[in-house]
């Protein structure tokens, strides 16, 4: 029965492509393709001339950051008379101070033996415990202040000049939603 099936879908088939094939109906199809063939071939443009890139170099880097307001160099001066101040740099490094301060950040809180300790997230998985007199960060920063919501930093960074400058920061605790 089914070679009968096989058979006749065979025959049908056949029957089929026969039908379509040598018909007069695609004579314009057959005139047009001879047509386009007969054309004469146009002309390809040339490519054009090749512009070597020329690499742009930023020379303002030295300059004021556009993002901050003008600094006199008489309020500069009176910064920099001002009380000296100069990081530790004999002391041991304690682990946190191998983050930046903005990959930080502050997750909760906890009080023990009636100190009040600040949850740290490390941001690559990592949580740890710091009060106040800890240091955290890559400039210096050494905790002043731990209340329950923040943290109080205050880095020492480099002034450009040789120097120093205290730079407060602040972390505030970051709650899941």
């Amino acid at each position: 029965m089914s070679r009968i099936i096989t058979f006749i879908s065979l025959g049908l088939g056949l029957a089929l492509l026969s039908a379509c094939g040598g018909s007069p109906k695609n004579g314009d199809l057959q005139e047009y393709i001879q047509e386009t063939k007969d054309r004469p071939a146009g002309q390809v443009e040339p490519l054009p001339a090749f512009q070597p890139y020329r690499p742009f170099t930023y020379s303002a880097m030295q300059m004021r950051s556009p993002f901050e307001p003008p600094a006199r160099e008489e309020q500069r001066e009176r910064q920099l008379s001002g009380k000296q101040v100069q990081p530790d740099l004999n002391r041991e490094k304690e682990y946190l101070e191998n983050f930046n301060v903005a990959t930080l950040t502050m997750v909760g809180t906890l009080t023990k033996d009636g100190q009040l300790w600040a949850l740290i997230d490390d941001g690559s998985g990592g949580i740890h415990s710091v009060t106040e007199g800890n240091y955290m960060g890559k400039n210096h920063g050494r905790i002043v202040e731990a209340t329950r919501t923040e943290l109080q930093l205050l880095e020492i960074v480099a002034d450009g000049a040789n120097g120093w400058v205290a730079r407060p920061r602040i972390i505030e605790l970051q709650e899941k939603e």
